[in-house]
């Protein structure tokens, strides 16, 4: 399968210069709408290491984490860009040390371990527009990746699409410099998006583009999935 990821969104907390332009070819069109028009295909962006199904069918998937409010939403469409209901998609990304839930072996010093928790993944379904919406933390960071973050798309029960999510380094940069918790740990995150090889594969297309909202930053990605 592939996907193709119309962007917009926002966010709060810190000031609207902190925000850069999305950098999707899509940025004008009009969002959550049937009708749009084509939408082009990209390839899909690896899975990772850090993917379980947590049973979990939910829209805050926070888990008790601390970190910057994060409104994520999803519009899954087709080649057409016509919305797909019913169709279910799972999101996963690390805290705000970078850690990911579920496994041994996390943080800078790889000696935390997650196993048996649950934190900041879960899954939906899409409702009649297509659209799922997560309330969430920002993204942290670890070694080697720019912050990101994974989601799945089963549009049924045959198939599967895996992608992930962008941001802007701007505003990653002033969020992890300047706040808690995200600026507790030691050291600075040494891979930007464009020194990122999944980024710079899934291209444009994959970056989310953030604003300010009433009470915690949104994210907006339409993914246009088909199966073949």
């Amino acid at each position: 399968m592939g996907l193709i990821a119309v962007t917009a969104g926002g966010g709060v907390f810190l000031p609207a210069a902190a925000l850069v332009a999305p950098a999707s070819p899509y940025a004008g069109l009009a969002l959550f709408e049937s009708g749009a028009g084509v939408c082009a295909i990209t390839p899909e962006a690896t899975e990772g290491p850090f993917y379980f199904d947590p049973k979990l069918e939910r829209t805050d998937i926070t888990g008790g984490k601390k970190g910057i409010g994060l409104n994520v939403r999803l519009q899954i469409v087709d080649p057409a860009c016509r919305p797909l209901a019913g169709a279910r998609v799972d999101i996963w990304h690390c805290d705000a040390q970078g850690h990911y839930s579920g496994y041994p072996g996390q943080g800078d010093g790889q000696d935390i371990d997650t196993s048996g928790q649950n934190f900041l993944r879960g899954w939906q379904k899409t409702d009649e527009s297509g659209i799922v919406s997560f309330a969430t933390i920002y993204p942290g960071w670890y070694h080697g990746r720019t912050t990101h973050i994974h989601f799945k798309v089963f549009p049924d029960d045959k198939s599967v699409m895996t992608g992930q999510m962008f941001f802007p380094d701007s505003l990653s940069d002033d969020i992890f410099t300047k706040i808690a918790p995200y600026n507790d740990r030691p050291g600075k995150r040494d891979t930007l998006n464009v020194r990122d090889g999944i980024a710079r594969r899934a291209g444009p297309l994959s970056q989310a583009a953030v604003r300010e909202a009433a009470d915690a930053y949104q994210a907006l990605l339409v993914v246009a999935v088909k199966s073949g």
